[in-house]
């Protein structure tokens, strides 16, 4: 990635590759995306090439499941809730998908800029 370039779908919170403490601000972000008790390991934090593996094997993961209850969401709560709680239920796991795939894409980013690729912005 070239010097304070970010490729598309590179985390907004996260400054570009080449910024001081741009690899703390990407472990924060990496972070925020797993479950609160990872924060408690030091590798993590000592690591971010290795969060960022984790991160995204949890956002995958999240993803999974995600796609699973929304496929069963009908026949299993159309009973239970009013139609237009289940179609906001349905709207809120749809947007909630579309997160994690840019979250995905995301952490795809910044491992690979931990790893010393470089972004070239194309004309």
């Amino acid at each position: 990635m070239s010097e304070n370039v970010q490729p598309p779908g590179w985390p907004g919170v996260v400054p570009p590759p080449g910024v001081p403490d741009w690899e703390q601000a990407a472990s924060a972000w990496l972070l925020d995306l797993c479950p609160a008790d990872f924060r408690g390991y030091g590798v993590l934090r000592r690591h971010p090439l290795g969060l960022a593996w984790l991160a995204y094997q949890h956002v995958g993961a999240e993803r999974d499941v995600l796609a699973r209850g929304l496929s069963r969401i009908r026949t299993e709560l159309s009973r239970d809730l009013p139609p237009a709680a289940l179609e906001e239920m349905i709207e809120a796991v749809e947007h909630e998908q579309a997160r994690l795939m840019a979250a995905g894409r995301g952490v795809e980013l910044i491992a690979r800029a931990l790893r010393g690729h470089r972004y070239i912005p194309r004309l």
